[in-house]
């Protein structure tokens, strides 16, 4: 078996690659979504885009139910805080994870344009909504969250659901959003052809350049605005977890010191700056296949520069920083940790290999002859 802290830090790691993973793989599903009313002009157009998703939406969703047990598993105290102190805005997001589903079966029912177009719009929300809220949720990450503990380890949130619409989160939160519609919009590029395929293209340059820039913003407002906490004491990270048992404090500017205490580090902001950089070149010149690839590392490398910029600390406590839950003190027993490892090693494989097969089985883009098959019974 491994030793504690090693344990920990793999599934530090782990967690980042499966919320890494839900971006990437459902991100395009949402982003593609979200730009429903917007690149489509009519409703062949919209039956294509929907189409496009089809095969595979419900599959890339189990990276969402994935992410969440792992934190349930490996994290408990992490995903007791989480889930309590943002249980309106996950019930927001659920809901319109519901609805995505029930858009698209129900617009196919009747032909009539303002029933279609009504569930059109629900379909775009329910895209646009998780992508807003889970880029506001990062936001309040980086700001602290207003909880604590008893002496009984009884977790408690004195903020509101109104408070996480702060303007730092929200500009989180449309970093997110563009960030992700770059994803949809090459997704659609890949999947679509003529006109349609034209107007992905230049949704997918301007979403690519507000990325950047968002980018580049957001990392300038928590280097110059944004409080970090920093660790004076602590218990040993091998000891059992308890977040009672450290003492940290708020200082300003400091959620960058870990780019100066490992300055190779770097490499993960600027692959996020690089990679929507080259998604735009690459975009220019067409080869959208290539485009998944830049995308995709431009996702992973915003995503990952949350993790190791906050590093050891998994979710701040703006009410009692000494409360706030770290790497070594909100984790799983050492041995649940190790026998969660092993499963993983075996069927994180399986569903790996499945996941691309699926792709390969459902490659090729979308035209309007798809629609000209007599035997059109699962087209929307």
């Amino acid at each position: 078996m491994l030793d504690y802290p090693t344990l920990r830090v793999i599934w530090w790691l782990l967690l980042g690659i499966v919320l890494i993973g839900f971006a990437i793989m459902d991100g395009f599903d949402l982003g593609s979504m979200a730009l429903l009313p917007w690149v489509a002009r009519n409703d062949l157009e919209k039956r294509m885009m929907i189409n496009s998703i089809g095969p595979t939406w419900e599959g890339n969703q189990v990276w969402f139910i994935l992410g969440g047990g792992a934190i349930f598993a490996a994290w408990p105290y992490l995903y007791a805080a989480a889930f309590s102190g943002f249980y309106l805005a996950m019930f927001i997001v659920l809901a319109a994870f519901i609805l995505r589903p029930v858009s698209i079966k129900y617009r196919s029912k009747m032909p009539g344009k303002t029933w279609r177009n009504s569930w059109d719009i629900l379909l775009m929300l329910s895209g646009l909504i998780p992508i807003l809220v889970f880029g506001v949720a990062v936001g309040n990450v980086l700001l602290g969250v207003p909880f604590h503990f008893d002496e009984m380890m009884r977790f408690y949130y004195t903020g509101s659901f109104w408070q996480l619409f702060n303007p730092f989160s929200l500009l989180c939160g449309l970093l997110s959003v563009f960030m992700l519609c770059m994803h949809g919009a090459i997704f659609l590029c890949n999947k679509t052809r003529d006109a349609l395929q034209n107007r992905c293209r230049t949704a997918a340059i301007c979403c690519a350049i507000l990325t950047f820039l968002l980018f580049f913003l957001n990392g300038i407002w928590v280097s110059r605005s944004v409080p970090g906490y920093v660790l004076l004491s602590a218990t040993h990270m091998a000891d059992p977890s308890n977040p009672l048992h450290k003492l940290m404090l708020i200082k300003p500017n400091v959620w960058f010191d870990n780019y100066q205490l490992h300055p190779w580090w770097q490499i993960v902001p600027v692959s996020g700056l690089i990679g929507a950089c080259a998604t735009i070149l690459v975009v220019l010149s067409r080869c959208y296949k290539i485009a998944m690839v830049t995308s995709s590392i431009c996702l992973a490398g915003i995503i990952a520069t949350v993790g190791v910029s906050t590093f050891p600390v998994l979710l701040p406590s703006s009410a009692n920083p000494s409360q706030s839950l770290l790497v070594w003190d909100a984790s799983s027993s050492q041995l649940t940790l190790w026998l969660m490892l092993c499963a993983g090693i075996v069927f994180l494989p399986i569903i790996l290999a499945y996941t691309t097969w699926v792709y390969r089985v459902m490659r090729g883009p979308i035209t309007a002859l798809f629609f000209d098959k007599k035997d059109s019974k699962n087209l929307y």
